[in-house]
């Protein structure tokens, strides 16, 4: 197999790219930057930008597989660049995969996609998408979502070795893994111990709300394991899947449980869900009236996130691609906070 990665640099795809040259596969990186240590590793190195689709369709050419990881979180408050990347990209990903003759696409997708606001407790995929989002990332992400699934089994015609022309069928499917967390991680785990440390951690809402939550192995597992499946007239085709150890953990003691294991106190400065929600709209309107580009340090979808409980029914990744969380929550902190210790100290 011949597998394209786009975003194969970042957290989750750097553990998709391993994973799958472990397996002998042949393995393409498309990312903005370079790195080394794929390189290093066996897997090709594509440079360039998912607003391109020159430079996808050059990525593309050759792969039979696309695990499109790429995308752009976070909770700024203005729309372009989230569409440009979210939903141009992926529609470009899409055009230059029908182009090149690509049997198979698995886009990593967002549990927000349907999220409108409301605590979630184990809901599963038929949960519709909201009419109305209250940030612009899972609002572009549910558009590129729809459009990845709708064109499952769209045909394509292209030109083989010898110059002939053949045709297919491109199969697709969107995995919706939760708070994927684990070593290596840059982004969540590091702000979250910079914030404790400076004193900014606040506690929001009760600290009662359950959160879903992946171990980034085993997501990254999950990644192949539907793949593997994804084929003409199977049930993976043209769907989308929630991912998680499948068991919820209270969302502020998993917190302060990192916390404990870096010898930092427990989060102790609490502010209600409704005052939340009401500062991140006062934030929201300062950040649109100044032109402020950076994220403000509250919003409405943070505070949900935060407060609320979001945790799901994950039966049909194990019935329909054999998903299970093979590393226990238990045993991946403990890879977690050795990781954490040995490149952050405490």
């Amino acid at each position: 197999m011949r597998a394209l990665i786009t975003g194969g640099g970042g957290f989750l795809g750097q553990y998709i790219v391993e994973q799958l040259l472990q397996r002998g596969e042949k393995v393409r990186v498309f990312s903005r930057k370079k790195y080394p240590e794929l390189e290093k590793a066996g897997a090709e190195s594509f440079q360039g930008d998912l607003r391109s689709y020159d430079q996808i369709e050059a990525a593309c050419s050759g792969m039979d597989v696309i695990f499109h990881t790429a995308a752009l979180p976070g909770i700024s408050v203005w729309r372009k660049p989230y569409y440009e990347t979210n939903v141009l990209g992926t529609q470009n990903v899409v055009a230059a995969a029908l182009r090149c003759g690509i049997k198979k696409l698995i886009c990593t997708s967002s549990p927000s996609v349907a999220d409108g606001g409301k605590p979630q407790c184990g809901v599963d995929e038929s949960v519709p998408y909201p009419k109305k989002f209250l940030a612009w990332y899972p609002e572009t992400k549910a558009i590129a979502e729809k459009f990845v699934l709708e064109k499952n089994g769209a045909r394509w015609t292209d030109l083989n070795d010898q110059g002939k022309a053949q045709s297919g069928q491109l199969w697709t499917c969107a995995l919706r893994p939760r708070l994927i967390w684990g070593p290596r991680d840059h982004h969540l785990i590091p702000r979250l111990l910079d914030r404790a440390r400076s004193g900014r951690l606040m506690q929001v809402g009760d600290g009662k709300n359950k959160l879903d939550m992946i171990y980034v192995e085993n997501a990254a597992k999950a990644h192949l394991l539907a793949c593997d499946a994804l084929e003409k007239d199977s049930p993976v085709a043209g769907k989308a899947y929630y991912l998680s150890q499948g068991e919820p953990v209270l969302c502020w003691n998993w917190i302060n449980e990192i916390l404990k294991q870096q010898g930092l106190p427990p989060v102790k400065r609490k502010i209600s869900f409704r005052f939340a929600y009401i500062l991140g709209s006062v934030f929201e309107f300062l950040y649109k009236i100044t032109f402020r580009t950076s994220e403000p340090p509250m919003s409405r979808f943070l505070a949900t996130q935060l407060a609320q409980s979001y945790w799901f029914d994950i039966s049909n990744a194990k019935n329909d691609f054999g998903y299970e969380p093979e590393i226990s929550t238990e045993e991946g902190m403990k890879r977690l906070n050795e990781y954490l210790h040995e490149n952050h100290g405490k």
